[in-house]
């Protein structure tokens, strides 16, 4: 069976993370699907339902490899922070989370050469303290909040932000290392040997 592994993902923050784990993707092809929420769905099916849909559309045009895909949703509640659209919006993400506990919900699917796949759901609780208006204005002219789940990044200056986390620090980043590994494992998949 092939080792060759696809990351379906477009994130540098997931590349990266596996780098640190020493796994190197013999290809990253981004998966072409609408991210968009149904109405009315609850954070943890998105999550589920992305990174699945994410890894059947690169599955279904890359043959023989490893496909690994990924999506994160913040979550406070049943009301889901994407990406902000623009600064306004990820003030107000800010404000949201200011205080108070949120879940990362992190879906990980993994495709095996042969069609065999394992799905999982990661939830991991962050707390933030209370942030002062001056420092969310202060955080957000850095534009690290652009193109983040949640408008915040924990690997960067939102780090100062959380005083505790209850589960998975690289689920929070965008990819549990630990489960992705054990799932890609579990399917046979033997770091590229």
């Amino acid at each position: 069976m092939s080792q060759r592994l696809v990351l379906a993902s477009a994130s540098p923050r997931r590349l990266a993370l596996l780098a640190q784990i020493g796994i190197s993707p013999q290809a990253v092809v981004p998966a072409e699907i609408d991210e968009v929420p149904h109405v009315g769905e609850l954070p943890r099916f998105t999550a589920e339902r992305l990174a699945v849909a994410k890894a059947d559309a690169v599955a279904a045009g890359v043959t023989g490899s490893y496909i690994l895909a990924a999506d994160t949703v913040v979550a406070v509640g049943r009301r889901q922070l994407s990406k902000p659209a623009d600064v306004d919006e990820a003030r107000s993400f800010l404000d949201m989370l200011s205080g108070r506990r949120h879940r990362v919900l992190g879906g990980i699917s993994v495709i095996a050469p042969d069609g065999r796949r394992a799905d999982r759901l990661i939830t991991t609780i962050v707390r933030f303290r209370h942030l002062p208006a001056a420092e969310i204005a202060a955080y957000l002219a850095t534009d690290e909040w652009r193109g983040k789940a949640g408008g915040y990044a924990i690997q960067g200056g939102a780090g100062a932000f959380v005083p505790s986390i209850n589960g998975s620090y690289t689920n929070v980043v965008g990819l549990d290392l630990a489960a992705a590994a054990a799932m890609l494992r579990g399917l046979g998949w033997l770091n590229g040997k």
